[in-house]
């Protein structure tokens, strides 16, 4: 599989704690015009965590918005409103894309990197039609959960924003708006979902490495079908005319 990045350089991952929003939106926006002006000679990974934070991407209509009344942070990246906040690892890779460009291949690649960590974590998420990000398949009772989102901006043929993936966040922030614009699921966690504590600190490294594979393109986008969902078979019981369920 060849690479999304247009060098051959090793990508620099930085790891800055926790930051600001603002204050990062403006390292992003500042480290993509120095690599599309070619003052900045590679490509850079920032990991990181925010404090609590709303923002809205382009695509954010006004039901999507919190309701009770906490401010939020319009931005230039795609998709819709999200949450940021502490337990929750961010990763924003300013990247020179290959030519040609190639959007829905780069935001695949993302995808598989998240999909990736889950499965080293145990586990099993996937990917959703029409939805981006990766998910927890709903079982009939409980609804799909988004566990890593996404939603990027790509200038100048140089990518910034990324993904999100919650590893131990305070799920609570996520009941006062409609997450990603997705009535009908909701958000879940690593910790959450595999009954064990999953800090950002246990998945930094794991990230960084896949996210590092995957636009190389030695990790390969790979379609993960979840397993067939068994559905109840009639069978007539001999002789009574009787149908059982097995």
């Amino acid at each position: 599989m060849h690479s999304a990045r247009l060098s051959t350089e090793p990508l620099e991952i930085r790891w800055l704690g926790v930051v600001d929003y603002q204050e990062t939106f403006d390292l992003q926006h500042r480290l993509a015009t120095e690599r599309a002006d070619g003052v900045l000679d590679h490509d850079v990974l920032l990991l990181l965590e925010h404090p609590a934070v709303y923002t809205a991407g382009r695509r954010t209509d006004d039901a999507d918005r919190p309701t009770d009344g906490s401010p939020v942070i319009d931005v230039d990246r795609g998709g819709k409103l999200t949450w940021h906040g502490p337990g929750q690892l961010v990763a924003y890779p300013i990247v020179a894309l290959a030519h040609p460009v190639d959007v829905v291949d780069y935001v695949r690649r993302l995808e598989e990197a998240m999909i990736t960590v889950t499965h080293q974590l145990g586990l099993n998420t996937y990917r959703v039609d029409g939805r981006s990000g990766v998910w927890v398949l709903g079982d009939g009772v409980r609804q799909d959960r988004k566990i890593g989102a996404i939603g990027i901006r790509v200038a100048r043929a140089v990518a910034l924003h990324g993904i999100a993936v919650n590893c131990d966040p305070d799920l609570s922030a996520f009941t006062s708006i409609i997450p990603c614009g997705i009535p009908d699921a909701g958000a879940g966690s690593l910790t959450g979902e595999l009954g064990r504590s999953i800090t950002v600190a246990d998945v930094r490294p794991l990230l960084g490495q896949a996210i590092s594979d995957a636009l190389d393109g030695t990790l390969e986008v790979t379609e993960h079908q979840p397993p067939p969902v068994e559905t109840p078979q009639i069978v007539a019981a001999g002789g009574t005319g009787v149908g059982l369920i097995q």
